[in-house]
């Protein structure tokens, strides 16, 4: 979805500290970062941030990190983190690409990819943040034993995850296809996750770990 351009956006973003441009001058120094060592959490594709902020709240002895290329959505999250005193939170406005050259070995903890572009035509599937080319890329820095969560609203996506997942050596710890009527506690909602339910679309889930 294109977005009206704010710019305005990104000078109010490089005067604080919670957003980094500079990523892969830390890497393999999150936890300086942050000034303490825990673990870290990593959504890919944060938009406006509702999902980050809550878990962020309800787990202040946790880091996380907020990804995603479009300025004119993250200067609402970092509006909203400050409103809200949220400390745990730090973001990144870029692509995800080149998380490899950002991250190090065991940084991450967990990954969320909630709700991502699903790239229908057979030509641009590789661009799927579930894709295999992705996933390896996070074994470079999601540790063993590390958990990924993904939900979609796209049938197609959600089954050829689950394929991606298994060829890539992930292994199964929960799915479901219909998310908000699963034995699955504590779900945080998105604003996607919100809007389709609206609509009675089933929201599919997965929580995958690396061997």
């Amino acid at each position: 979805m294109r977005l009206r351009k704010k710019p305005w956006a990104e000078p109010e973003m490089r005067k604080d500290s919670k957003v980094i441009f500079n990523q892969s001058e830390h890497k393999g120094h999150w936890k300086e970062v942050f000034g303490n060592a825990s673990p870290i959490h990593l959504e890919l594709g944060c938009g406006k941030g509702r999902f980050i902020t809550q878990k962020a709240q309800e787990n202040p002895d946790m880091n996380f990190i907020a990804l995603d290329y479009q300025n004119e959505v993250l200067i609402y999250l970092l509006r909203k983190i400050n409103e809200l005193n949220i400390e745990n939170v730090r973001i990144l406005p870029m692509r995800a690409d080149f998380l490899e050259a950002v991250f190090s070995k065991d940084e991450i903890s967990k990954i969320y990819i909630n709700f991502c572009n699903p790239w229908p035509k057979d030509r641009h599937q590789k661009r799927r943040l579930t894709h295999t080319r992705f996933l390896e890329k996070y074994d470079a820095f999601l540790k063993t034993g590390g958990l990924l969560e993904f939900k979609t609203d796209d049938t197609q996506l959600y089954n050829d995850s689950l394929r991606y997942f298994y060829n890539s050596g992930y292994s199964l710890i929960f799915k479901t296809t219909d998310l908000h009527n699963s034995d699955l506690k504590d779900n945080t909602k998105t604003e996607y996750e919100e809007k389709f339910s609206s609509m009675g679309i089933k929201i599919k889930y997965a929580s995958v770990e690396r061997r």
